[in-house]
């Protein structure tokens, strides 16, 4: 799923490991969220978008209008 969470990521100055601290996961989920190569859960999704304090449709698009 395409995400912005590497430019909110950088914009707050915040490391992989960072985040993934704050949020409850490992590095490499964050990294593999950044990557495109997972997609989270909805609490994971939603606890993301607390941490930014942005909507999740500002994080994550699903592409449902392809």
């Amino acid at each position: 799923m395409k995400n912005t969470l590497d430019e909110y990521r950088s914009r707050d100055g915040l490391s992989q490991g960072e985040l993934a601290e704050a949020v409850g996961v490992s590095r490499q989920t964050i990294n593999a969220i950044e990557r495109e190569r997972y997609d989270p859960s909805l609490e994971l999704a939603f606890k993301l978008a607390a941490q930014f304090d942005c909507p999740v449709e500002a994080l994550f698009d699903p592409g449902l209008d392809d």
